[in-house]
């Protein structure tokens, strides 16, 4: 099984006193992996996610901030990038305990969370 999510991170320099860098301000793809359903933080997207769009702001930049150590100006998400056994394992864990989620059903849930932000990769 393979995932990961991957957001735009926009992150800036703080040099030493007297030291210029131009641009200050850069942006990159950061691609954290996801912890297999049921395992870890596999909430990561219930928690951190609503409707494929990061759901606080602050709370981003914070852990973009502990991913890259350095000062984040914004992140924005772009996907849950996955293979199909990842995806049907996810399945199966959200299926399991809808209550945690306050669904009806498992589609529910990944569009509840990630909108239409996920790439399901092939596996070879």
């Amino acid at each position: 099984m393979n995932a990961a999510y991957v957001f735009r991170v926009r992150f800036r320099l703080d040099p030493a006193s007297g030291v210029r860098t131009n641009p200050r301000s850069f942006e990159t793809v950061v691609e954290v992996p996801a912890d297999e359903p049921g395992e870890g933080d596999w909430l990561f997207f219930r928690n951190t996610l609503w409707r494929g769009e990061v759901n606080d702001d602050r709370y981003a930049r914070e852990l973009a901030e502990e991913w890259l150590s350095l000062p984040v100006e914004s992140v924005s998400f772009s996907e849950l990038r996955a293979d199909e056994a990842y995806m049907e394992a996810l399945r199966t864990a959200i299926a399991a305990d809808l209550t945690l989620f306050n669904a009806d059903s498992t589609r529910e849930v990944l569009h509840k969370y990630l909108g239409s932000s996920i790439r399901i990769e092939d596996d070879s």
